[in-house]
């Protein structure tokens, strides 16, 4: 597999794919997530990952609310496989690394494997939309996304590089901030999920309005 390598189709992906569970972590098609590695059993999946030429990583949430075993949580049924286009090591054990996100898979079943992070056999099928760039992304309500973006950043105080904002189009500008908002992880999951770029960002928007509001009634404008 190249190193800049164009994924047109399910079968330009493997079926069974490491992944790395993780609370609230949101990787979408073409976004890029930046990830901390230090742990000996995603070391080692890093490892293998490049070591088999795929370089591909699913993140997935773990389904906590659905959960017996703390030490191997359940899973939910959708997440994101991502390639890693950029690797450093930290010179202390540590990989920083990131990931582009490809398509979202749902998992078909957890495999039995020798190693000690977990695979899953996947099917990308359902997300065939998620190779096509900037599918949709002509049905997304951009002033209003804008909107309550604006009040989002009034009520924390932030700030952000509008010029950036103005200039992006509506499907890196839906994701980015899907993948940046502060919310947890059933929130993150229906973003995930959301069928289209209207949908999820409409849930963005909606998510967003009913923080404001219960930050407003509170009188609490910090994040949380």
């Amino acid at each position: 597999m190249p190193i800049n390598a164009d994924y047109r189709g399910p079968a330009d992906l493997p079926q069974v794919i490491p992944v790395f569970p993780l609370p609230g972590a949101l990787l979408l098609p073409r976004g890029q997530m930046p990830l901390n590695i230090f742990e000996p059993r995603y070391l080692a999946m890093v490892d293998d990952a490049l070591r088999d030429g795929h370089r591909l990583i699913g993140m997935i949430q773990p389904d906590i609310s659905h959960s017996q075993d703390e030490a191997r949580p359940a899973l939910f049924r959708v997440g994101c496989v991502g390639r890693i286009t950029q690797l450093a090591e930290a010179g202390d054990g540590r990989y920083i690394l990131e990931l582009t996100g490809i398509v979202r898979f749902k998992v078909v079943e957890e495999m039995s494997v020798l190693t000690a992070y977990r695979q899953c056999k996947v099917d990308y099928f359902p997300y065939l939309d998620d190779f096509t760039a900037r599918k949709g992304e002509e049905a997304v309500d951009r002033e209003a996304l804008l909107v309550v973006l604006t009040d989002f950043l009034k009520a924390n105080n932030l700030k952000v590089d509008w010029e950036g904002v103005e200039s992006a189009p509506n499907e890196a500008l839906v994701n980015a901030l899907a993948m940046m908002s502060p919310y947890g992880p059933p929130e993150k999951q229906a973003m995930l999920e959301a069928p289209d770029l209207k949908t999820r960002a409409e849930i963005l928007i909606a998510v967003t309005e009913m923080d404001l509001a219960r930050k407003n009634t509170s009188g609490d404008t910090g994040l949380q």
